[in-house]
């Protein structure tokens, strides 16, 4: 198929913002894509050429893209940088210089979805000595043979920002669309469902070519990694019980980061609320795992919590996170930074998932596959209850011990990865907090020169980042205090899309915790809101886009003032 085809469903997704509109455009593609049995090519829909549980990265930066359009195009990089600094789209500066290419030369070679995707699939794979000069090559080649719109979508698929509104509740309704019309709101909630379980477009969209029972079919497997259930936030005990129910478990909530631990032919693996396989990291975790928890195979939903290695207490959950993305020195970090499994839910054990089955019950077989170890694993505290002085008695008991709050599960609930349904909600004393993501920053001046400082954050909504204040306090100096800004820095440079006098804007990676004294309406930022007072808590490396707050929150957040 040729790539223009696709470009030309990217063109109409883009000029409408109409959520029907967009499902039908997309059900027409699909219906295209499964006669030529390139299931595969339905990540391009969301600008990736991998499934969401893979962590591989294009690992390309805004300048490599730049040297590739000047190759392509014959303009030099200074004029590429110059029109990015007017325009602030790579994208929209390929499309102008590749489309003036072709007006002057006579190439008629058609670019096809195919060699897009092998292209992109092959920068996954390189790495080492000369990698950067390879993924140049790789991406020169592609840009060479486009028109000036393909040359667009080609720069932004590689830059992560394709900016078409495709969301992924929309991919899925439009898969149920394009091959069930007269039963697509009862298969896409199927979709959905399934979905939750694989995170792969592909598979799904395989499946449902083939039939509903194909569908049902799809199940968690350990060693795969999927979204976890998330709870509701609430302010009060009462609506705790209205939602969970008369009787409702309720346990101690910890500062730490989620982690689904996975066993599955005697190897573990831990893999955190983003998806990240973070087993390399934590190799106490296993060596923990492997002695105190008995099982063929399984998969554990817990919090991994840090101490303090000489007090034995507790530490909150930025000084932790240190360790989540670090690969080197790691012996050394297990013994500074040490940490405790607590261990909370169990969905699939020795060759059946549990997914279906109510808490009550796999809360029993929690109890009986785990071996608390003190310091090492220990399951959730817990108290069964229907009276609210009883539950208040063990939230102030949880605080007064150092923990965040309390969890209130429903105990009849099964568990539905990556939803906030309802069968969980947390209770923790107010504090006024979002999850955030960066996507613009200000370079800074004295002892922070050359750094980035000042960072704009954004909610979300569908698939678009709004943003809501700019952030300038909260990092420290030194690393032994938390998160510092020449940190901040690193992370964020890779991610610069285009750059303009002392500001930056930046792809959407960076998910930080922002607490703020109160939300007002503002004409300034795009979501119609600012933070007052706002200051950055932690940066959430465990969190994946999809669990930022959105907009519609925001105004909850708002209107509750």
């Amino acid at each position: 198929m040729k790539y223009s085809e696709l470009c030309e469903v990217y063109e109409k997704l883009s000029a409408t913002t109409k959520r029907l509109e967009k499902t039908d455009i997309l059900a027409e593609f699909l219906k295209k894509l499964k006669s030529k049995g390139q299931s595969k090519h339905i990540y391009l829909l969301r600008g990736k050429v991998l499934p969401d549980y893979d962590p591989k990265e294009l690992g390309i930066s805004g300048k490599l893209v730049i040297k590739a359009i000047s190759r392509a195009s014959g303009n030099s990089t200074e004029k590429i940088i110059k029109e990015f600094n007017k325009i602030g789209d790579l994208g929209d500066v390929a499309e102008i210089v590749l489309e003036k290419k072709k007006q002057s030369t006579l190439f008629s070679k058609k670019l096809t979805i195919e060699k897009v995707f092998d292209n992109l699939t092959k920068i996954l794979t390189i790495e080492g000595k000369g990698s950067v000069d390879k993924k140049l090559a790789l991406v020169s080649e592609l840009l060479t043979s486009t028109t000036g719109t393909e040359a667009k979508y080609i720069t932004r698929t590689i830059l992560g920002i394709l900016r078409v509104g495709v969301a992924d509740s929309t991919l899925r309704d439009a898969i149920a669309v394009a091959f069930y019309p007269e039963e697509k709101k009862e298969v896409a909630e199927k979709i959905e469902r399934v979905y939750d379980l694989a995170n792969d477009f592909a598979l799904v969209f395989d499946a449902a070519i083939k039939g509903k029972e194909a569908i049902n079919k799809i199940q968690i497997h350990p060693g795969k990694p999927i979204h976890t259930m998330l709870p509701v936030k609430v302010t009060e005990l009462d609506e705790a019980f209205r939602i969970c129910g008369e009787e409702c478990a309720i346990e101690h909530k910890y500062d730490g980061f989620r982690v689904l631990i996975n066993k599955n032919d005697g190897e573990i693996k831990l893999f955190t609320r983003r998806l990240d396989d973070v087993t390399a990291q934590f190799p106490d975790v296993v060596k923990v795992v492997m002695k105190n928890v008995k099982g063929q195979n399984f998969i554990l939903d817990s919090e991994v919590v840090g101490f303090d290695p000489e007090t034995k207490k507790q530490k909150p959950f930025e000084f932790i996170s240190q360790r989540i993305k670090r690969k080197y020195h790691i012996n050394k970090l297990v013994k500074k930074l040490p940490v405790e499994i607590n261990v909370f839910d169990i969905i699939y054990y020795n060759n059946k998932s549990l997914i279906s089955e109510e808490f009550r019950k796999r809360r029993k077989l929690l109890e009986e596959v785990v071996h608390p170890n003190k310091l090492k694993i220990r399951i959730s505290k817990q108290i069964i209850t229907g009276n609210k002085e009883t539950a208040l008695k063990f939230y102030k008991k949880a605080l007064s011990i150092g923990e965040e709050g309390i969890m209130i599960k429903k105990l009849n609930a099964p568990y539905k990865p990556g939803r906030r349904v309802g069968y969980i909600v947390k209770l923790k004393p107010q504090e006024r907090d979002l999850d955030l993501v960066i996507i613009g920053a200000e370079y800074g001046t004295g002892k922070r020169a050359g750094g980035l400082t000042s960072y704009i954050v954004a909610c979300k909504n569908e698939d678009e980042y709004l943003e809501i204040g700019k952030v300038a306090s909260g990092l420290k100096e030194k690393e032994e205090q938390g998160i510092t800004y020449s940190a901040m820095t690193k992370m964020l440079k890779p991610l610069i899309i285009s750059e303009k006098g002392n500001r930056v804007k930046v792809g959407p990676k960076v998910v930080v915790s922002v607490t703020y004294q109160n939300i007002q309406k503002s004409p300034t930022y795009s979501s119609g809101f600012a933070l007052r007072f706002p200051r950055i808590t932690a940066v959430r490396e465990d969190k994946p886009l999809s669990e930022l707050n959105t907009l519609k929150e925001v105004k909850k957040e708002f209107d509750g003032q």
